[in-house]
């Protein structure tokens, strides 16, 4: 068995995508490092990523896993478009909720558009677009980013499997998640990666749309400190006023990558943090030990 080659901590604050904004909206950090993790994922080959963000399809009380054949989107910013339409990783899709359901774990199974599987198209959402754009599917092809567009090549790599955690569980079953996507991941044949796609404060600025508040730089420094220090599942121990003022969206991703690490140990490498606008983004690698 091939198991789990390179894991991620990767922000999607959409102007980061080089055809969006040219200075990156002041990110410009962030993206140098976000084109560096693309590059890890390519080097190691990874034919297959889990991505887990907070802004795709919710179910309260589950865990969502996008069933599809494939997920298309489109971001706009300022005039500029960007577009894309990906392939599902169907095998790893069934491997990852078969494991979750057998620990105990509530798994809904998303779909969209056509009502078979292979004909399922998804919507994507800036959570899941913007880590993909860095990690190959940057061919930002006209009229390709709808549901209803052509298919794109279905050996077009990395596949994805799509999740979205419900805020209504408890966070240690985020930890359990993330557990049952390392053994998903450890079984498969072929190099596997996993995303966390996460912002952090969104509360650093004023003029922002949930305003300021002084938590913000509080709580980011904190998970800076604990992804630095290898112990991703620390954050558990944040104040729970403090993940509200804040207003993180990140924390439920990053305990999943902690239940990762509990299956297939890493180490953690924080390349960057910027919060040039209202809410702060981490870029950082996190790769098994000793491959």
């Amino acid at each position: 068995m091939m198991p789990l080659v390179a894991a991620a901590i990767a922000p999607h604050g959409f102007p980061i995508i080089p055809v969006l904004s040219d200075d990156a909206e002041g990110a410009l950090e962030t993206r140098k490092q976000m084109e560096r993790l693309g590059l890890v994922f390519k080097d190691a080959a990874v034919e297959a990523v889990v991505i887990a963000g907070p802004h795709g399809i919710r179910v309260d009380g589950s865990f969502a896993v996008v069933d599809a054949a494939r997920v298309a989107g489109t971001l706009r910013w300022n005039g500029n478009v960007a577009e894309m339409n990906a392939p599902c990783d169907r095998p790893l899709l069934e491997s990852l909720t078969k494991a979750a359901g057998e620990s105990g774990l509530p798994v809904s199974r998303v779909s969209y558009a056509g009502n078979r599987a292979d004909q399922a198209v998804a919507p994507l959402d800036w959570g899941a677009m913007t880590p993909m754009w860095f990690l190959g599917h940057d061919q930002n092809k006209e009229g390709s980013g709808d549901v209803l567009a052509p298919a794109p090549d279905p050996n077009s790599s990395p596949g994805v499997v799509l999740v979205t955690p419900s805020r209504s569980l408890p966070l240690n079953m985020m930890v359990e998640f993330g557990r049952a996507i390392g053994l998903a991941l450890e079984e498969d044949s072929r190099n596997v990666g996993f995303v966390a796609s996460c912002d952090w404060a969104h509360t650093h600025r004023e003029d922002g749309p949930y305003g300021f508040h002084e938590s913000a730089a509080r709580v980011d420094r904190a998970v800076v400190d604990a992804l630095r220090r290898n112990v991703p599942e620390s954050l558990l121990e944040l104040d729970r006023h403090d993940i509200e003022t804040a207003a993180i969206d990140g924390l439920w991703q990053t305990l999943m990558l902690a239940g990762v690490q509990e299956v297939v140990p890493l180490t953690i490498d924080v390349l960057s943090y910027e919060a040039p606008a209202y809410y702060g983004m981490i870029v950082a690698m996190a790769m098994p030990d000793g491959r």
